[in-house]
C-alpha cells in the first residue's frame, strides 16, 4: 500500500471514514462492559457464564479474520466495509428474538455475528491507517483512531445504561433473589426486554452507515509492494516479527478488555451497586484517551514509537502488579474504594500506546503479505475472548482481586516483544 496513491483530499476523506469506523468499533465493543453485569442479573449467570459475552463477541475475530482477508481480496475494501456493517446490523437484530425468549444462547449468537462484521472492518481499518502515510507516524495515526474508538467507548456504557437502567433498579436487583419463582421470571423477562429498542436503533444505524460507505468517495487502494526481498517467503508465518506480534496483540487486548469489562464487578465486590459503578468503564477509557493524546503529542517528535512501546509495556506491568499487591482504602471521585481499582483504571494509559506500537513493528517488512499479516494480527483480538474467561474462572474459584494476576504474565510477554521479539526477522535466528 503506497501513500502516494492518494492525493490530499482522498487521504482526508479516507481518514474521516476510517475514523467513523473506529467510533463504531468502540461503541459496539465497549457496551459489553454494561452487558456483562446486566446479563449476569437478568439471565442469572455465574461470573464465568457472564464473561461468555466477551468470549462470543471476540472469538469471532479468530474464526473470521482470515476469511475476511479473502473476502476483501475478492470484493475490494469499499464493498467489504459495506458488507461488514451489514453483517453487524444482522447481529444487532438477533437481540430482538433473544430478548423475547430470554435465551442467552441467541444473545451469544448475536454477539458473535456482531464480532464477525467487526472482523471484516478491523482487517481493513487497521491495515489502512497503518500503511496510508509515513511509517514513523503510524503510531500517531493509530492514536488518533484510538481517540475515536475510546471516545465512543466512554459514551457507550453511559448511553446504554441510560437506555436500560432505571433509578429504582438498585432496590429491584436486591429483591430479585427473594421473589417467588413466577414473580422472578416475570421480572427478569421485563428486564431483558429493555435491550430490544436500543439494539433495533443500533441495527438501523449500522445499516445506514454501510449504505453511506457504499456510495461514498472512499477510494480503493491496492498494495504496490510486491518486493523481491520477500520472493522466498511462502506465507505470513515465515515472519517471526509478525507471529510474535500477533501473540502480543492477543495478550494486550486481553488485558485491555479485562480492565474495562471487569471493573464494575470488581467495584461490586467492594459494595458498589451497578448503578453506582456504571461510569467506571468510562474512567478506564478516559485514561486510554489520555494515553492516545500523549502519543499524538510525543510521537515521533520527541520519542520513537518503538521506545514508547517499551516504556508503556513496563508501566503496564508495574500497574498490574500494584492491582494485585496493594490494598488501601481511598476516597476519590466520590467513591470510597480500594486503591487497586484506580490502578486498574490507570492501565488504560499505557494500553493506549501498546496497540499503536505493536502494529508497525509487526507489519515491518511484510510487503505483499501485508493484508494477510493484518488479518493475522486481527485474529489476535480473540484474546479479548479467552483472557476474560480465564479471569472469570479464577474469580469464581478464588476471588475477583486474585484473578487480576492473569494480567502479569501478559505484560511480561509484551515487555519481551517490545525489547527483543520484534527484532526477529527469520526463524533461523531463533534456533
Amino acid at each position: 500500500m503506497n501513500s502516494q496513491v492518494l492525493d490530499r483530499r482522498s487521504t482526508y476523506i479516507s481518514i474521516g471514514i476510517i475514523g467513523t469506523m473506529f467510533f463504531v468499533f468502540g461503541f459496539i465493543s465497549w457496551v459489553n462492559a454494561i452487558l456483562i453485569p446486566y446479563f449476569k442479573i437478568a439471565c442469572e449467570l455465574t461470573n464465568f457464564q457472564s464473561y461468555l459475552v466477551a468470549f462470543a463477541f471476540y472469538i469471532s475475530y479468530l474464526v473470521m479474520s482470515l476469511p475476511s482477508s479473502y473476502l476483501l481480496k475478492r470484493v475490494g475494501y469499499k464493498r467489504g466495509i459495506t458488507i461488514g456493517f451489514w453483517i453487524m446490523a444482522v447481529g444487532a437484530l438477533l437481540f430482538v428474538p433473544a430478548a423475547y425468549g430470554r435465551t442467552y444462547l441467541i444473545f451469544l449468537l448475536g454477539l458473535f455475528t456482531l464480532g464477525s462484521g467487526l472482523a471484516v472492518l478491523q482487517t481493513v481499518a487497521n491495515l489502512y491507517i497503518t500503511m496510508i502515510g509515513e511509517k514513523e507516524r503510524a503510531a500517531q495515526r493509530i492514536s488518533i483512531m484510538g481517540i475515536c474508538n475510546k471516545g465512543a467507548g466512554i459514551l457507550a456504557p453511559l448511553a446504554f445504561s441510560w437506555a436500560i437502567l432505571r433509578p429504582s433498579d438498585n432496590e429491584l436487583f436486591k429483591q430479585i433473589p427473594l421473589m417467588d419463582e413466577v414473580t422472578r421470571a416475570q421480572t427478569l423477562d421485563e428486564l431483558i426486554l429493555r435491550v430490544v429498542v436500543p439494539y433495533i436503533v443500533v441495527a438501523s444505524v449500522l445499516f445506514l452507515i454501510g449504505l453511506f460507505v457504499k456510495y461514498s468517495p472512499l477510494p480503493e487502494i491496492e498494495s504496490e509492494e510486491d518486493d523481491k526481498a520477500n520472493e522466498s517467503k511462502s506465507g505470513v508465518f515465515q515472519f517471526p516479527n509478525l507471529v510474535l506480534g500477533a501473540v502480543a496483540i492477543f495478550l494486550h487486548v486481553g488485558t485491555q478488555v479485562i480492565a474495562i469489562d471487569t471493573i464494575i464487578n470488581y467495584a461490586g465486590s467492594m459494595g458498589l451497586s451497578l448503578l453506582e459503578a456504571k461510569a467506571l468503564p468510562s474512567y478506564v477509557l478516559t485514561a486510554t484517551i489520555c494515553g492516545y493524546l500523549l502519543g499524538i503529542t510525543l510521537i515521533p517528535a520527541l520519542i520513537s514509537q518503538k521506545r514508547m512501546l517499551q516504556i508503556c509495556s513496563l508501566v503496564g506491568l508495574t500497574l498490574s502488579l500494584l492491582v494485585c499487591l496493594v490494598t488501601y482504602q481511598v476516597d476519590w471521585l466520590g467513591h470510597h474504594l480500594d486503591i487497586s481499582i484506580w490502578f486498574l483504571a490507570m492501565i488504560g494509559v499505557p494500553n493506549a500506546l501498546i496497540w499503536a506500537g505493536i502494529w508497525p513493528l509487526a507489519l515491518d517488512g511484510l510487503g505483499k503479505y501485508a493484508k494477510q499479516g493484518s488479518a493475522l494480527l486481527i485474529m489476535g483480538l480473540c484474546g479479548n475472548a479467552v483472557l476474560p474467561m480465564i479471569y472469570g474462572l479464577v474469580a469464581d474459584s478464588h476471588d475477583v482481586k486474585t484473578a487480576y494476576w492473569v494480567l502479569v504474565p501478559c505484560f511480561l510477554y509484551i515487555v519481551f516483544y517490545a525489547f527483543i521479539g520484534h527484532r526477529f526477522k527469520s526463524w533461523k535466528k531463533l534456533t
